[in-house]
Protein backbone atom coordinates (compact mmCIF):
# COMPACT_ATOMS: atom_id res chain seq x y z
CA UNK A 1 0.00 0.00 0.00
CA UNK A 2 1.38 3.68 -0.82
CA UNK A 3 2.58 5.55 1.80
CA UNK A 4 -0.01 8.42 2.29
CA UNK A 5 1.71 10.72 4.66
CA UNK A 6 5.23 11.71 5.02
CA UNK A 7 5.44 10.23 8.04
CA UNK A 8 4.73 6.61 6.45
CA UNK A 9 7.89 6.93 4.21
CA UNK A 10 10.01 3.67 4.80
CA UNK A 11 13.09 5.56 5.79
CA UNK A 12 11.57 8.21 7.84
CA UNK A 13 12.81 10.60 8.98
CA UNK A 14 15.75 11.19 6.40
CA UNK A 15 14.60 14.19 5.00
CA UNK A 16 16.73 15.18 1.63
CA UNK A 17 16.83 18.61 -0.48
CA UNK A 18 18.97 19.87 -3.14
CA UNK A 19 21.77 22.05 -1.30
CA UNK A 20 22.35 24.17 -4.70
CA UNK A 21 18.62 25.10 -5.17
CA UNK A 22 18.39 26.51 -2.24
CA UNK A 23 22.05 28.45 -2.46
CA UNK A 24 20.41 31.97 -3.45
CA UNK A 25 17.29 31.63 -0.64
CA UNK A 26 19.96 30.84 2.09
CA UNK A 27 22.44 34.02 0.45
CA UNK A 28 19.41 35.97 0.69
CA UNK A 29 17.62 35.03 4.06
CA UNK A 30 21.10 35.30 5.78
CA UNK A 31 21.75 38.72 4.44
CA UNK A 32 18.65 39.88 5.59
CA UNK A 33 19.21 38.81 9.14
CA UNK A 34 22.81 40.11 8.85
CA UNK A 35 21.29 43.62 8.53
CA UNK A 36 18.91 43.23 11.39
CA UNK A 37 21.49 42.81 13.75
CA UNK A 38 23.47 45.73 12.44
CA UNK A 39 20.38 47.47 12.91
CA UNK A 40 19.74 46.59 16.45
CA UNK A 41 23.40 47.14 17.16
CA UNK A 42 23.73 50.56 16.26
CA UNK A 43 20.76 51.54 18.27
CA UNK A 44 21.22 53.54 21.57
CA UNK A 45 21.34 51.44 24.76
CA UNK A 46 17.74 51.08 25.99
CA UNK A 47 16.32 51.51 22.87
CA UNK A 48 17.61 47.82 21.70
CA UNK A 49 14.95 46.71 24.73
CA UNK A 50 12.43 49.28 23.31
CA UNK A 51 12.82 47.48 20.13
CA UNK A 52 12.63 43.89 21.31
CA UNK A 53 9.46 44.37 23.18
CA UNK A 54 8.09 45.66 20.17
CA UNK A 55 9.20 42.49 17.79
CA UNK A 56 8.18 39.86 20.96
CA UNK A 57 4.68 41.59 21.18
CA UNK A 58 3.90 41.27 17.46
CA UNK A 59 5.36 37.79 17.47
CA UNK A 60 2.75 37.16 20.26
CA UNK A 61 -0.07 38.15 19.05
CA UNK A 62 0.68 36.40 15.59
CA UNK A 63 1.58 33.15 16.63
CA UNK A 64 -2.03 33.27 18.42
CA UNK A 65 -4.10 34.68 15.33
CA UNK A 66 -2.39 32.33 12.99
CA UNK A 67 -4.08 29.63 15.16
CA UNK A 68 -7.77 31.84 14.74
CA UNK A 69 -6.95 33.73 18.57
CA UNK A 70 -7.44 36.81 19.28
CA UNK A 71 -5.38 38.20 22.34
CA UNK A 72 -5.95 41.67 23.65
CA UNK A 73 -2.69 43.93 22.21
CA UNK A 74 -3.17 46.38 25.32
CA UNK A 75 -2.16 43.35 27.72
CA UNK A 76 0.24 42.20 25.16
CA UNK A 77 2.53 45.35 25.34
CA UNK A 78 1.86 45.22 29.32
CA UNK A 79 3.30 41.84 29.97
CA UNK A 80 6.25 42.20 27.50
CA UNK A 81 7.35 45.99 28.86
CA UNK A 82 7.11 44.02 32.48
CA UNK A 83 9.77 41.55 31.45
CA UNK A 84 11.62 44.43 29.86
CA UNK A 85 11.25 46.58 32.74
CA UNK A 86 10.16 49.32 30.14
CA UNK A 87 8.15 52.25 31.75
CA UNK A 88 4.57 52.63 30.74
CA UNK A 89 3.51 54.07 27.41
CA UNK A 90 2.88 57.50 27.79
CA UNK A 91 4.32 58.10 31.07
CA UNK A 92 2.76 57.79 33.78
CA UNK A 93 -0.42 56.01 32.72
CA UNK A 94 -1.32 53.14 33.92
CA UNK A 95 -0.91 49.58 32.07
CA UNK A 96 -4.04 46.45 31.56
CA UNK A 97 -3.23 43.55 33.95
CA UNK A 98 -2.49 40.55 31.23
CA UNK A 99 -4.64 37.71 31.73
CA UNK A 100 -3.15 34.32 32.13
CA UNK A 101 -3.44 33.42 28.69
CA UNK A 102 -1.44 36.34 27.55
CA UNK A 103 1.34 35.23 30.07
CA UNK A 104 1.18 32.10 29.03
CA UNK A 105 2.40 32.78 25.63
CA UNK A 106 4.70 35.70 26.26
CA UNK A 107 6.43 33.24 28.50
CA UNK A 108 6.26 30.27 25.76
CA UNK A 109 8.33 32.63 23.72
CA UNK A 110 10.70 34.09 26.03
CA UNK A 111 11.38 30.57 27.41
CA UNK A 112 12.00 29.29 23.91
CA UNK A 113 14.84 31.34 23.53
CA UNK A 114 16.55 31.63 26.53
CA UNK A 115 19.35 29.30 27.34
CA UNK A 116 20.31 28.30 24.52
CA UNK A 117 22.88 26.21 25.27
CA UNK A 118 21.22 23.79 27.33
CA UNK A 119 19.92 20.29 25.44
CA UNK A 120 16.06 20.73 24.81
CA UNK A 121 13.84 17.78 26.56
CA UNK A 122 10.71 16.29 26.46
CA UNK A 123 10.04 17.92 30.23
CA UNK A 124 10.44 21.21 28.42
CA UNK A 125 8.51 21.00 25.41
CA UNK A 126 5.59 20.17 28.46
CA UNK A 127 6.65 22.57 30.34
CA UNK A 128 5.93 25.02 27.04
CA UNK A 129 3.07 23.73 26.69
CA UNK A 130 1.89 24.10 29.94
CA UNK A 131 2.46 28.05 29.60
CA UNK A 132 1.00 28.05 26.39
CA UNK A 133 -2.49 26.66 27.99
CA UNK A 134 -2.01 28.34 31.44
CA UNK A 135 -5.12 29.66 31.41
CA UNK A 136 -6.81 26.23 30.80
CA UNK A 137 -7.95 24.87 27.05
CA UNK A 138 -9.03 26.87 24.34
CA UNK A 139 -11.94 25.15 22.90
CA UNK A 140 -14.95 23.24 25.01
CA UNK A 141 -13.04 19.86 24.79
CA UNK A 142 -10.63 18.27 27.20
CA UNK A 143 -7.29 18.36 26.33
CA UNK A 144 -4.08 17.05 27.82
CA UNK A 145 -2.07 20.00 28.91
CA UNK A 146 1.48 19.74 29.39
CA UNK A 147 1.32 16.04 28.28
CA UNK A 148 1.54 14.26 25.42
CA UNK A 149 -2.03 13.41 23.48
CA UNK A 150 -4.03 10.34 24.20
CA UNK A 151 -4.99 7.31 22.00
CA UNK A 152 -7.52 8.98 19.63
CA UNK A 153 -6.44 9.87 16.06
CA UNK A 154 -4.98 13.02 15.21
CA UNK A 155 -6.09 14.97 12.36
CA UNK A 156 -6.73 17.66 10.89
CA UNK A 157 -9.99 18.87 8.83
CA UNK A 158 -11.82 21.43 7.86
CA UNK A 159 -15.30 21.49 6.09
CA UNK A 160 -19.53 21.31 7.59
CA UNK A 161 -20.17 17.87 9.41
CA UNK A 162 -20.92 15.45 6.53
CA UNK A 163 -18.43 17.20 4.26
CA UNK A 164 -15.43 17.48 5.76
CA UNK A 165 -11.98 17.62 3.90
CA UNK A 166 -9.08 15.65 5.91
CA UNK A 167 -5.52 17.71 4.96
CA UNK A 168 -3.34 16.07 7.29
CA UNK A 169 -3.34 12.52 10.09
CA UNK A 170 -0.66 12.62 12.31
CA UNK A 171 1.61 9.20 13.44
CA UNK A 172 -0.26 7.59 16.20
CA UNK A 173 0.10 7.70 19.94
CA UNK A 174 1.47 4.16 19.92
CA UNK A 175 5.66 4.90 19.12
CA UNK A 176 4.79 8.65 19.67
CA UNK A 177 7.43 9.18 22.89
CA UNK A 178 10.23 7.47 21.06
CA UNK A 179 9.76 9.71 17.81
CA UNK A 180 9.67 12.69 19.59
CA UNK A 181 12.97 11.24 21.31
CA UNK A 182 14.43 10.66 17.87
CA UNK A 183 13.94 14.52 17.40
CA UNK A 184 15.17 16.10 20.37
CA UNK A 185 18.12 13.60 19.56
CA UNK A 186 18.81 15.26 16.40
CA UNK A 187 17.86 18.56 17.65
CA UNK A 188 20.57 18.91 20.17
CA UNK A 189 23.43 16.65 18.35
CA UNK A 190 23.26 16.17 14.65
CA UNK A 191 21.49 18.98 13.77
CA UNK A 192 24.50 21.65 14.70
CA UNK A 193 26.16 20.30 11.95
CA UNK A 194 23.57 21.65 8.90
CA UNK A 195 23.25 25.35 8.29
CA UNK A 196 21.49 26.95 10.81
CA UNK A 197 18.15 27.59 8.62
CA UNK A 198 17.80 24.80 7.07
CA UNK A 199 17.87 23.08 10.43
CA UNK A 200 15.40 25.75 11.92
CA UNK A 201 13.06 24.88 8.67
CA UNK A 202 13.52 20.95 9.06
CA UNK A 203 13.09 21.01 12.82
CA UNK A 204 9.62 22.93 11.88
CA UNK A 205 8.37 20.50 9.76
CA UNK A 206 9.42 17.88 12.10
CA UNK A 207 7.19 18.57 14.93
CA UNK A 208 4.37 19.89 13.38
CA UNK A 209 4.04 16.41 11.82
CA UNK A 210 4.45 14.65 15.00
CA UNK A 211 1.58 16.77 16.14
CA UNK A 212 2.42 14.96 19.62
CA UNK A 213 -0.25 17.31 22.04
CA UNK A 214 -3.59 17.59 21.73
CA UNK A 215 -3.67 21.10 20.50
CA UNK A 216 -1.20 24.30 20.37
CA UNK A 217 1.09 22.16 18.15
CA UNK A 218 1.60 25.09 15.52
CA UNK A 219 2.44 27.21 17.90
CA UNK A 220 5.19 25.35 19.76
CA UNK A 221 7.00 24.02 16.46
CA UNK A 222 6.88 28.08 15.79
CA UNK A 223 8.26 28.52 18.93
CA UNK A 224 10.84 25.51 18.64
CA UNK A 225 11.60 27.29 14.86
CA UNK A 226 12.34 30.60 17.15
CA UNK A 227 14.96 28.57 19.29
CA UNK A 228 16.78 27.15 16.10
CA UNK A 229 16.91 30.17 14.45
CA UNK A 230 17.93 31.87 17.45
CA UNK A 231 20.81 29.36 17.93
CA UNK A 232 22.86 30.55 14.59
CA UNK A 233 25.74 31.89 16.07
CA UNK A 234 27.07 35.13 14.65
CA UNK A 235 30.96 35.22 14.38
CA UNK A 236 32.64 36.84 17.12
CA UNK A 237 33.85 39.63 15.38
CA UNK A 238 29.89 40.75 14.31
CA UNK A 239 28.83 39.66 17.63
CA UNK A 240 28.05 43.19 19.84
CA UNK A 241 25.93 43.80 23.35
CA UNK A 242 22.99 43.13 21.59
CA UNK A 243 23.25 39.39 20.95
CA UNK A 244 21.23 38.06 23.99
CA UNK A 245 18.26 40.62 22.49
CA UNK A 246 19.02 39.51 19.37
CA UNK A 247 17.76 36.03 20.04
CA UNK A 248 14.16 36.93 20.31
CA UNK A 249 13.96 39.55 17.61
CA UNK A 250 13.85 36.73 14.72
CA UNK A 251 10.51 35.52 15.24
CA UNK A 252 8.46 34.45 12.20
CA UNK A 253 5.24 34.70 13.59
CA UNK A 254 4.56 38.07 11.89
CA UNK A 255 5.42 36.63 8.55
CA UNK A 256 3.43 33.49 8.91
CA UNK A 257 0.16 34.90 9.39
CA UNK A 258 0.42 37.35 6.61
CA UNK A 259 1.07 34.17 4.69
CA UNK A 260 -1.06 31.58 6.66
CA UNK A 261 -2.73 30.26 3.79
CA UNK A 262 0.16 29.66 1.45
CA UNK A 263 1.96 28.10 5.23
CA UNK A 264 -0.88 25.53 5.25
CA UNK A 265 -0.61 24.67 1.57
CA UNK A 266 3.35 23.75 2.04
CA UNK A 267 2.45 22.06 4.49
CA UNK A 268 -0.25 19.57 3.48
CA UNK A 269 1.56 19.38 0.34
CA UNK A 270 5.32 18.02 1.68
CA UNK A 271 3.55 15.99 4.24
CA UNK A 272 1.78 14.29 1.66
CA UNK A 273 4.85 13.92 -0.34
CA UNK A 274 8.37 11.68 0.28
CA UNK A 275 11.28 12.72 1.98
CA UNK A 276 12.55 15.36 -0.44
CA UNK A 277 11.55 18.66 1.13
CA UNK A 278 13.54 20.88 -0.92
CA UNK A 279 10.43 23.00 -2.22
CA UNK A 280 9.41 23.20 1.51
CA UNK A 281 12.80 24.82 2.95
CA UNK A 282 12.75 26.87 -0.27
CA UNK A 283 9.56 28.61 0.86
CA UNK A 284 10.77 28.50 4.87
CA UNK A 285 13.74 30.52 3.52
CA UNK A 286 11.96 33.26 1.57
CA UNK A 287 9.79 33.52 4.98
CA UNK A 288 12.74 33.94 6.84
CA UNK A 289 14.28 36.35 4.64
CA UNK A 290 11.02 38.42 4.65
CA UNK A 291 10.42 38.15 8.11
CA UNK A 292 14.31 39.69 8.97
CA UNK A 293 13.19 42.43 6.29
CA UNK A 294 9.67 43.24 7.91
CA UNK A 295 11.29 43.24 11.53
CA UNK A 296 13.84 45.88 10.37
CA UNK A 297 11.00 48.37 9.82
CA UNK A 298 9.33 47.50 13.01
CA UNK A 299 12.73 48.75 14.28
CA UNK A 300 12.80 51.73 12.45
CA UNK A 301 9.49 52.35 13.95
CA UNK A 302 10.70 52.24 17.07
CA UNK A 303 13.53 54.77 16.88
CA UNK A 304 11.13 56.93 14.87
CA UNK A 305 8.52 56.98 17.75
CA UNK A 306 11.37 57.88 20.15
CA UNK A 307 12.72 60.79 17.53
CA UNK A 308 8.95 61.71 17.80
CA UNK A 309 8.47 62.25 21.30
CA UNK A 310 12.13 63.73 21.57
CA UNK A 311 11.11 66.40 19.25
CA UNK A 312 7.77 66.82 20.70
CA UNK A 313 9.39 67.07 24.40
CA UNK A 314 7.97 70.03 24.88
CA UNK A 315 4.15 69.90 23.49
CA UNK A 316 2.42 69.49 26.46
CA UNK A 317 0.12 67.07 25.04
CA UNK A 318 -2.74 66.18 27.20
CA UNK A 319 -3.57 62.05 28.29
CA UNK A 320 -6.37 61.92 25.09
CA UNK A 321 -4.12 63.45 22.64
CA UNK A 322 -1.15 61.03 23.77
CA UNK A 323 -3.44 58.07 23.60
CA UNK A 324 -4.23 59.16 19.89
CA UNK A 325 -0.90 59.80 19.14
CA UNK A 326 0.07 55.88 20.92
CA UNK A 327 -2.32 54.50 19.25
CA UNK A 328 -0.86 55.53 15.25
CA UNK A 329 2.51 55.07 16.44
CA UNK A 330 2.26 51.83 17.57
CA UNK A 331 0.17 50.78 14.57
CA UNK A 332 3.78 51.48 12.74
CA UNK A 333 5.59 50.24 10.15
CA UNK A 334 1.64 49.50 8.57
CA UNK A 335 0.51 52.35 9.63
CA UNK A 336 -2.69 52.93 10.54
CA UNK A 337 -5.49 51.43 8.25
CA UNK A 338 -7.50 54.73 7.19
CA UNK A 339 -5.76 57.10 9.37
CA UNK A 340 -7.07 58.62 13.04
CA UNK A 341 -10.73 60.15 12.06
CA UNK A 342 -12.94 61.92 13.85
CA UNK A 343 -15.01 58.81 14.90
CA UNK A 344 -12.31 57.00 15.71
CA UNK A 345 -10.81 59.67 17.93
CA UNK A 346 -14.09 59.72 19.91
CA UNK A 347 -14.08 56.09 20.61
CA UNK A 348 -10.75 56.11 21.77
CA UNK A 349 -10.89 58.78 24.22
CA UNK A 350 -14.86 58.87 25.03
CA UNK A 351 -14.27 62.72 24.85
CA UNK A 352 -17.50 64.63 23.09
CA UNK A 353 -17.24 65.41 19.41
CA UNK A 354 -16.65 69.25 20.13
CA UNK A 355 -13.42 67.89 22.51
CA UNK A 356 -11.90 65.43 20.12
CA UNK A 357 -12.02 68.39 17.23
CA UNK A 358 -9.98 70.32 19.24
CA UNK A 359 -7.46 67.79 20.18
CA UNK A 360 -7.37 67.21 16.83
CA UNK A 361 -6.69 70.37 15.33
CA UNK A 362 -4.18 71.26 18.34
CA UNK A 363 -2.22 68.22 17.38
CA UNK A 364 -2.31 69.58 13.95
CA UNK A 365 -1.28 72.92 14.85
CA UNK A 366 1.46 71.32 16.52
CA UNK A 367 2.72 69.46 13.35
CA UNK A 368 2.08 66.19 15.65
CA UNK A 369 -0.69 65.18 12.92
CA UNK A 370 -1.27 66.01 8.96
CA UNK A 371 -4.78 66.24 7.99
CA UNK A 372 -5.42 63.87 4.91
CA UNK A 373 -8.62 64.11 2.94
CA UNK A 374 -11.58 66.70 3.31
CA UNK A 375 -14.85 67.37 4.93
CA UNK A 376 -16.34 63.39 5.84
CA UNK A 377 -13.81 61.63 4.84
CA UNK A 378 -11.03 63.70 6.85
CA UNK A 379 -8.46 61.85 8.50
CA UNK A 380 -5.51 62.27 9.71
CA UNK A 381 -1.82 60.28 10.10
CA UNK A 382 1.37 61.27 11.54
CA UNK A 383 3.74 63.78 10.85
CA UNK A 384 6.68 61.91 9.44
CA UNK A 385 8.54 62.12 7.85
CA UNK A 386 10.33 63.95 9.56
CA UNK A 387 13.96 65.22 9.96
CA UNK A 388 15.72 66.42 13.25
CA UNK A 389 18.99 68.56 12.71
CA UNK A 390 22.18 66.60 14.75
CA UNK A 391 21.96 69.22 17.64
CA UNK A 392 18.48 67.86 18.25
CA UNK A 393 18.69 64.47 18.44
CA UNK A 394 18.57 63.17 21.52
CA UNK A 395 22.23 61.25 23.82
CA UNK A 396 21.36 58.52 25.66
CA UNK A 397 25.09 58.73 27.21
Amino acid sequence: MEPRWIWQQPDWPSFRWGGVALRPALLQAAAERQRLAEQLDGLDAGLDREAIAALLSRESLSTAAIEGERLDPAEVRSSVARRFQLPPDPPGSSTPHASAQVEGVVQLLLAATAELGVPLTLSALHQWHADLFAAGPDGVRAIAIGDLRGSLPMQVVSGAIGRERLHFEAPPRDGLDRQLTLLLDWFNGPSLQLDGLVRAGLAHLWLVTLHPYDDGNGRLARALTDRALAQIARPETQAKRTDPLMARALGLSARIQQQRQDYYQELERCQRGDLEVTRWLQWFLEQVAAAALSNQAVVAAVQAKALFWWRHRHSGFNARQQKLLNRLLDAEPQGFEGGMTMRKAIGLTKASRATAWRDLSKLVELQALTPIGAGRSRAYRLGFPFELDRKDQPSHS
